[in-house]
């Protein structure tokens, strides 16, 4: 919901990996699971994969043009902007592997922008583990009560509820007046 791939995954990896992308992609991203709460390289695992469907691209190459493809969505940034002027807390909770969170914090603004970032690979579990938001709310120095989290994955939704952290589900696709809309449920409103 800050970001997106231009076009999507399958539209970044297609002309890479031919007639088999969504299964390659499918079965880099099972695999890439267990990895999003700790430090092991997603390189030499996506690179078997490949190696599987008989592809002779570069991991490096492919991971390139798919998991660094990154766009953010101004109105989603200008709005964090606004939200931290009308005095509210905002932070960053994101599943990541080690590489693309280094990546992300390289080269896009988000560490100026949150007041705390929690990437799954630091924290050591994932969304939506009812842990990531526990410690999660640790971090932020909040109870779960007092957070609202927004998400674009159902199931991270209900992982944050389980813990008594109020949840909206919102994708990029349903504009920002919608999310003003879901906000706005919840007593909050930006500057």
């Amino acid at each position: 919901m800050l970001q997106g791939i231009p076009g999507g995954y399958f539209h970044a990896a297609a002309p890479l990996l031919g007639e088999h992308t969504l299964e390659i992609l499918a079965l880099a991203s099972e695999r890439e699971h267990p990895l999003l709460a700790g430090d092991d390289d997603f390189l030499p695992v996506l690179a078997g994969v490949l190696r599987e469907y008989g592809v002779e691209v570069p991991a490096a190459d492919l991971y390139t043009a798919v998991w660094q493809n990154i766009e953010p969505a101004t109105a989603s940034l200008d709005l964090v902007r606004q939200l931290r002027e009308a005095g509210y807390g905002v932070h960053l909770g994101t599943n990541q592997v080690r590489r693309r969170a280094d990546y992300m914090r390289a080269t896009l603004p988000y560490d100026e922008l949150f007041d705390v970032k929690l990437y799954s690979c630091e924290l050591g579990v994932a969304k939506p583990d009812a842990a990531f938001f526990q410690k999660a709310a640790t971090r932020i120095g909040a109870e779960p009560a007092a957070i609202l989290f927004i998400d674009d994955h159902l199931p991270n939704v209900e992982g944050a509820r389980s813990t008594g952290m109020p949840a909206v589900h919102w994708r990029l696709v349903e504009g920002h007046d919608v999310l003003l809309g879901r906000l706005a449920e919840h007593g909050v409103a930006p500057a």
